[in-house]
């Protein structure tokens, strides 16, 4: 630990989490879009590793914004409660029908678009 946080399991961890950590407010991206931009392009599942293993850090990350490629909340069952992750894009603003982002599309946030 250093400075009372738990520190990530490695680098590409903390690399998923910076790039999570710059998802805007209301908006979405996917697992295999943070590992495109990290240049991990086949790597999605790996993000989602990640992202499960911040619940601990003490470092607030905003996992609930990073969705599958079609916008399905694949990864609602590690938030600890089966409603957590849709209530907290909710209340963001984005509409949640049957576990799956509505206006995927116009809610997404390429990495590698917005951050060069």
């Amino acid at each position: 630990m250093v400075s009372g946080k738990k520190k990530p399991e490695n680098d590409f961890f903390a690399l998923v989490y910076e790039v999570t950590k710059l998802i805007p407010y209301g908006r979405v991206t996917s697992y295999g879009a943070i590992a495109r931009y990290l240049g991990s392009g086949r790597s999605a599942r790996m993000v989602g590793w990640a992202l499960n293993a911040c619940h601990g850090i003490n470092d607030p990350i905003p996992a609930h914004r990073v969705v599958n490629r079609e916008g399905l909340l694949s990864g609602k069952h590690h938030f600890g409660s089966p409603t957590l992750m849709e209530q907290l894009l909710i209340n963001e603003g984005i509409d949640v029908e049957e576990n799956k982002v509505v206006n995927f599309k116009e809610k997404f946030w390429d990495p590698l678009i917005e951050l060069g």
